[in-house]
């Protein structure tokens, strides 16, 4: 069975170095999993923190599903991360070392659940994000230059 994306976080990997990647259920209520299946999800702005041991994703927006009149769900509420004890263990750790912080990356149904593939990312400076496009330039430049030499 494959995997159905649902939303994706593109300027994570503009924006941030990714060291290592997870994937976690997540809670969700009746509506909001039928409007993800739907496709009205957005990552945009969102992150993931720990909180007491557990792990919470903030502002992420789900637009409320539009036959659901018995519930008003607030579309940006924070949302529970189910990961094991020793994972979140982990996380913690690595969160506290300066710089780095959790990002979702994307949000896909695999099986019949809804998933969120989570990343553990420093963030990018400027200077770093010149030279990285510099080289995607450069390798563009070069690929062209190989094709024209070919015909």
């Amino acid at each position: 069975m494959g995997e159905k994306i649902i939303c994706q976080n593109r300027k994570a990997r503009h924006d941030y170095f990714i060291d290592e990647v997870l994937e976690a259920g997540i809670v969700l209520l009746g509506p909001e999993v039928k409007s993800l299946r739907e496709g009205r999800g957005s990552l945009s702005d969102s992150h993931a923190r720990v909180k007491k041991g557990e792990v919470f994703l903030y502002n992420m927006h789900i637009t409320p599903y539009s036959y659901a009149h018995h519930m008003r769900l607030d579309p940006v509420r924070p949302r529970k991360l189910l990961l094991n004890k020793r994972e979140i263990k982990r996380l913690i750790g690595k969160t506290e070392q300066k710089g780095y912080t959790l990002i979702p990356t994307k949000v896909y149904l695999t099986g019949g659940r809804v998933k969120v593939e989570i990343a553990l990312a420093k963030g990018k400076r400027k200077y770093d994000k010149r030279r990285v496009l510099k080289e995607k330039q450069l390798k563009r430049d070069m690929d062209e230059a190989r094709k024209r030499g070919r015909d």
